[in-house]
């Protein structure tokens, strides 16, 4: 009887741990950090000029990183020049600005679509931190997290821009390249080309936060990381899946005017190629572009929360540890 009744409360008592623990990770973390209303926007930095690395103090050291994206900016834009001044066919030359000029089109639909949605998710944003999760003071930190979303968005948008003007020069290039019959101008074209965007790309989204962690107050800074990170969220979804879905429509036309006519589906004659390769830059250039400004964006941004949700867990942690050894002593207390 004595051996059946300790199984029984040894099952229970794990039953009771799995509860335990669900409750601590739903309650545990949250009171954790309870005096911090509003989640991430609730970040304050400390002051960098009282942190030192050999000898330097962490203010200084950031402006250097300014002067390295400098650095990258410009040798993008040097890429840039090389590619655009590179040797081409006036026919296809041509075809590439058509080509561009249809996606600058898709483009500016896109930046009205993304000033519309945003309207939406200014609503939504307005109503977390204004009203269920605010950070004070909120005159201040709701109008900052709304400017620094459409910093964000015009961030995505800009890098999305300058990918596909970039992508339409290395088209024409790697296509004449190509007539001479040898391989290394058709892969190092293109390979170009991915650089200038990446070092862009990196540039630009370094310099924005490197800005946010130089001259913006230290008590603001988490507004501006979190309505940054909102903005270039919502810029790089919306593009990614627009651009998908657009490319998808355009080669679908392109092949049933192939069908229909029975003429193939990169014949001059066909009028859905023009808007098939509009579709592929959208598909294949916008959408990573403003996914990569993103990517990279969020993850610097969640890199000063590290700390923050590390002490969270280590609370966890510890209440789940010590609520495990109260329930073994318990148990040794029944059976003898």
């Amino acid at each position: 009887m004595l051996t059946w009744l300790a199984n029984a409360w040894s099952l229970s008592c794990k039953f009771a741990m799995f509860g335990v623990a669900a409750a601590l990770i739903v309650v545990g973390a949250p009171s954790a950090l309870a005096g911090e209303a509003g989640g991430e926007a609730s970040l304050k930095l400390p002051d960098l000029s009282q942190v030192s690395f050999l000898g330097i103090d962490g203010h200084k050291l950031l402006l250097f990183g300014i002067v390295i994206c400098i650095f990258g900016l410009s040798f993008g834009l040097a890429i840039y020049s090389r590619l655009k001044n590179l040797p081409v066919h006036k026919s296809m030359r041509d075809i590439s600005e058509l080509i561009y000029e249809t996606c600058k089109t898709y483009l500016i639909t896109q930046g009205k679509f993304l000033l519309i949605l945003w309207v939406f998710i200014a609503v939504v944003i307005v109503m977390y931190f204004g009203w269920l999760a605010p950070v004070q003071p909120v005159a201040v930190t709701l109008p900052i997290i709304l400017i620094f979303s459409l910093v964000g968005i015009a961030g995505s948008y800009g890098v999305a821009w300058f990918g596909i003007r970039v992508n339409t020069f290395a088209n024409s290039r790697t296509a004449f390249a190509s007539l001479r019959g040898k391989p290394y101008p058709i892969y190092s074209t293109p390979l170009q080309a991915g650089m200038s965007i990446g070092m862009m790309l990196i540039s630009v989204e370094l310099m924005m936060m490197l800005f946010i962690l130089l001259f913006v107050p230290g008590d603001f800074a988490g507004p501006c990381f979190i309505g940054f990170a909102i903005g270039e969220s919502l810029g790089a979804a919306a593009l990614r899946i627009a651009g998908g879905i657009f490319t998808k429509i355009a080669d679908i036309g392109s092949d049933l005017m192939k069908i229909v006519f029975k003429i193939k589906e990169d014949d001059a004659r066909n009028p859905g190629v023009i808007a098939d390769c509009t579709g592929d830059n959208a598909g294949d250039s916008v959408g990573p572009s403003a996914d990569g400004f993103e990517t990279y964006g969020v993850t610097g941004f969640y890199s000063p929360r590290g700390e923050k949700s590390h002490r969270a867990s280590a609370i966890t942690g510890l209440d789940f540890r010590n609520a495990h050894r109260h329930a073994h002593r318990q148990r040794r207390r029944l059976l003898h």
